[in-house]
């Protein structure tokens, strides 16, 4: 099933060199979204995450990262047959929401989740469309952590290999796609 996804990712997936800035190679999802099989077979391969080896879902919900998780976790949420949970940057959640700042290479962010969209005890798989730095997935990690929530695996479209991701998701178990 993975091998299936990783075709389609290698072969749909676009470079757009210098972009967002000079010497950055942006990786454009969009044709591979575009591309039925090569979507299913990327969800499919994404919510293996959620599974045991019998083939059981192990999980209470699948939390996507903004933006680009967001398509990603969505589908494969209804795939294991549990909720969707948005982790949002801050001020875009209406309710009340448990926040954490982390570091970007260049200057910080900070995520946000609601207060009540993990329950104490559900186990959490967490989506996102590529790891770089890992800053994303740890403090997702920390807001799942803060609902009384155990976060269970990561798993990713793509892995940037040169850069530092893999250290900051730890013990987690970590499912990628492809890898650059």
């Amino acid at each position: 099933m993975t091998e299936r996804a990783r075709e389609a990712a290698e072969r749909l997936i676009a470079d757009v060199p210098d972009y967002p800035e000079a010497g950055v190679v942006f990786k454009d999802i969009t044709p591979l979204l575009a591309d039925h099989d090569g979507f299913t077979a990327v969800v499919d391969a994404l919510a293996a995450a959620g599974r045991d080896a019998d083939g059981r879902v192990v999980v209470d919900k699948v939390v996507g990262m903004e933006a680009r998780g967001f398509i990603l976790a969505a589908p494969v949420a209804l795939a294991l047959g549990v909720g969707f949970v948005p982790v949002r940057k801050a001020g875009k959640l209406p309710r009340e929401a448990y926040g954490v700042s982390y570091d970007l290479e260049y200057g910080s962010a900070t995520l946000e989740l609601h207060c009540d969209a993990v329950a104490p005890g559900e186990r959490v798989l967490l989506v996102d469309d590529v790891l770089a730095t890992g800053g994303t997935v740890a403090a997702t990690r920390e807001l799942i952590e803060k609902c009384g929530g155990t976060a269970h695996a990561v798993a990713v479209l793509l892995e940037l290999t040169f850069l530092p991701g893999r250290e900051a998701v730890g013990d987690l178990p970590l499912l990628a796609i492809g890898q650059v």
